[in-house]
């Protein structure tokens, strides 16, 4: 009668078999971890590539450099001028043109311009846009002509007047409101009330006196005068001041300093 195995050969066969099985496992647990592994590597160096190479096409090629440069928005200045004090670095890569450093150039070189923005035209551009200031009213002073824009800002002097400006006139020399308020105060205050005139008004204004701080006065066309009074209430004032011409068209002479209870007179 067969023998069958013993205990001693049963243990070993148990413990060969979990040996192989072990070997098996771990075999298959490297091949796992091997290939995330060889993945995360050619992910890098494609990364790594497009870096160098995007850096290269911005920087060292010749795709993105700057060829031209476009002047928008200018009235009185010329785009030959803006372009020549901007100094755009021509045939430079694009992307390190220094904007703000030309933006600052611009407005420090012509007080004229309120604003500028220098942007990026890809591929090959740099775009200057230009927003001059407006003058709302003139200084006259040695036969020239200075320019107020609307924050009151005296921004250029010109030789000839520009066509529909009003000019303004300082009777303050002597008035306890310069001392008190300042010129710059009453050309403030000035520039208030031609900010507030309604278009047709504004149209006809040729002078806006100021004597005072609650002393303005326009003149209008025609030979015309209006007495403002201070700044107070302007909106209500040219309300006013509208209905007043409309109702006495023939009227010379118009008060509306107090607009609860305003006047007209003279033809």
């Amino acid at each position: 009668m067969a023998a069958g195995p013993t205990t001693a050969e049963k243990r070993g066969a148990s413990t060969s078999k979990e040996s192989s099985e072990g070997a098996s496992g771990t075999g298959t647990r490297n091949r796992r971890f091997r290939v995330p592994a060889t993945r995360a590597l050619l992910v890098a160096l494609a990364v790594l590539l497009l870096g160098v190479g995007g850096f290269w096409a911005l920087y060292g090629s010749s795709w993105f450099r700057v060829e031209q440069v476009r002047t928008s928005g200018t009235a009185v200045l010329t785009p030959r001028e803006i372009e020549a004090v901007a100094a755009v670095p021509m045939g430079a890569p694009l992307v390190t043109v220094d904007t703000e450093v030309i933006e600052a150039r611009l407005r420090d070189r012509f007080p004229r311009i309120e604003s500028v923005d220098v942007v990026r035209s890809w591929p090959h551009g740099i775009g200057l846009k230009v927003t001059e200031r407006k003058p709302v009213l003139l200084m006259e002073k040695g036969g020239k002509f200075i320019e107020v824009d609307a924050t009151g800002v005296r921004f250029a002097t010109v030789d000839t007047a520009p066509r529909g400006v009003p000019r303004l006139v300082l009777d303050s020399a002597s008035s306890p409101s310069l001392r008190r308020f300042g010129a710059d105060r009453l050309l403030g205050e000035a520039v208030r009330v031609r900010g507030e005139l309604p278009a047709e008004i504004a149209r006809d204004t040729r002078v806006v006196r100021v004597t005072s701080y609650d002393s303005v006065t326009l003149e209008l066309t025609g030979g015309r005068t209006v007495f403002w009074g201070s700044g107070e209430h302007g909106p209500v004032k040219a309300r006013v001041l509208t209905a007043l011409l409309k109702a006495t068209p023939k009227a010379g002479h118009f008060d509306v300093s107090a607009p609860t209870a305003p006047a007209s007179s003279g033809s």
